[in-house]
């Protein structure tokens, strides 16, 4: 039934507002008829009473006895009648002592005889309330309202009546609720209005949010999404325009991922392929079986540690869980530096180690922090040149909290990273040496894992280069609480 938001809004906005000026226009009528109710009711006891006083003081300064000679003599009275009965707009009646008509301003009334019955008389001469809806037990025709008051002309009482038709009470709650129902009306169109133009700012946009996302499903990554504002709509199309980036850029590591692994996987098993089939056609004389063997060898290793490593990426992916220990940090740097002495002499590498008067404990998993470092020393060597630098600084800084953590850096001089280059270091089969020029064995992997393992430990690994000086890599860890053990020197 509801295809689209816009009919979901309108059809609710329009419920509530139907239902919101409904209730709006009862409750105002029926204020407005209790108002005006208690207004007339107010406004007829105020006049009989006046009427009453008026008329007994006219038959005081006039000398006159009886009710009846007043009005018989048609003198004055009928004139403060006809005032009364204006200012009310209702009709006034003077009735004396026996319920019989003497005095009106309407003259339908004055024509023949008419009367009070005796129990509308009686009702009338000993009840305390005065006002009264209803016909006067046949007085009148129709219910009207009705407030009287009991007079007293030389202690001979006579009853006014004002009455009036309830009509002109209907016809003012009647005219209140059209102009109730008029504004009403006139904000449901406004309501409406601005409800178009509101879903129009929602919808469009989700229009082509949804356009751009059809496109994506079919590989098309270039199309944007244009916006304006700052709302939360706004906030989607932002968000889904670097959506669009960030797959745009996995697609390219993605491609980028089968060409390396391609690469990698194709030319040991060409070399490997091409040797065997060598050696077993007689191409490859028997005195050379044993060096082109080597070869061989070497590159199944080489295929080894390529599969092995992709092993470790899925693993660390899959969040398996860390083996959590205490261990020295600066024991395991100085273990895996040594690991590269050979390296290190043959480029004559000139080498900074610090490390403090004391070794810092951590609490990690011990083999991945050892292949960390292992990783990032190999980076250093590898890509420093003869005689170049390589500075490594194991500490403790402050993370914020009041705690400790420790710190590793290693920097090692050289070509360095281009700034641009920076945000991609650490993605699956990255490597700055496209041409694979300095780097034939590495994967392209380590730095991934590297990031991957500690964010495994809750922590991040910082990269920090600066093109033709250096390239520096730094990592924190959460210290064990082990008392530190002091450097002994000889």
């Amino acid at each position: 039934m509801f295809k689209s938001l816009f009919s979901k809004y309108l059809t609710t906005f329009t419920v509530i507002l139907v239902v919101c000026i409904t209730a709006i226009i009862l409750a105002v009528s029926s204020r407005v008829s209790v108002d005006s109710y208690n207004i007339q009711k107010d406004s007829m006891n105020v006049a009989a009473g006046s009427a009453g006083i008026i008329i007994e003081n006219y038959l005081e300064i006039n000398g006159y006895d009886k009710i009846h000679g007043a009005f018989s003599e048609g003198v004055g009275l009928q004139n403060v009648l006809d005032y009364v009965a204006q200012k009310t707009e209702a009709d006034i009646f003077i009735f004396d002592t026996e319920g019989l008509l003497v005095g009106s301003n309407n003259n339908d009334y004055l024509n023949t005889e008419r009367r009070l019955s005796q129990t509308a008389l009686s009702t009338i001469l000993s009840s305390e309330e005065n006002y009264s809806i209803g016909t006067i037990d046949g007085f009148f025709e129709t219910n009207r309202m009705n407030d009287y008051h009991v007079a007293y002309a030389n202690d001979d009482p006579f009853i006014v009546l004002i009455s009036m038709s309830n009509y002109s009470s209907v016809v003012f709650t009647r005219d209140i609720t059209i102009v109730v129902i008029t504004v009403a009306l006139w904000m449901f169109l406004a309501a409406m209005v601005s409800l178009y133009v509101i879903s129009r700012r929602t919808t469009d946009p989700l229009s082509e949010i949804i356009s751009a996302a059809k496109s994506y499903s079919k590989g098309r990554f270039d199309t944007k999404i244009e916006y304006a504002g700052q709302d939360e709509v706004a906030e989607l199309a932002v968000a889904i325009n670097d959506m669009a980036a960030s797959l745009e850029h996995i697609e390219e590591v993605r491609n980028s991922f089968l060409g390396n692994v391609s690469h990698d996987l194709r030319t040991p098993m060409t070399t490997i392929s091409g040797f065997v089939d060598g050696i077993l056609d007689g191409t490859i004389p028997p005195e050379k079986h044993e060096k082109y063997l080597n070869i061989i060898s070497q590159e199944v290793k080489r295929l080894s540690r390529l599969v092995n490593t992709l092993l470790e990426v899925s693993r660390l992916e899959s969040g398996s869980n860390l083996k959590m220990t205490d261990f020295n940090l600066s024991e395991t740097a100085r273990t895996v530096l040594i690991s590269f002495e050979s390296k290190i002499s043959k480029k004559n590498i000139d080498i900074q180690f610090e490390t403090g008067e004391d070794d810092i404990y951590v609490n990690a998993d011990k083999d991945a922090i050892h292949r960390i470092i292992f990783n990032l020393m190999d980076n250093a060597v590898k890509f420093t040149p003869e005689r170049g630098n390589i500075s490594i600084l194991v500490s403790t800084v402050a993370d914020g909290r009041k705690k400790r953590k420790a710190r590793f850096v290693i920097r090692n001089t050289g070509e360095g990273i281009p700034k641009e280059e920076l945000p991609y270091v650490f993605e699956r089969f990255y490597k700055t040496d496209r041409s694979r020029g300095l780097d034939k064995s590495g994967t392209g992997l380590g730095l991934y894992i590297a990031q991957t393992s500690l964010r495994n430990h809750g922590e991040e690994i910082h990269v920090d280069s600066v093109k033709g000086e250096y390239t520096e890599f730094s990592f924190t860890l959460p210290t064990a609480l082990v008392e530190p053990v002091p450097r002994r020197f000889a």
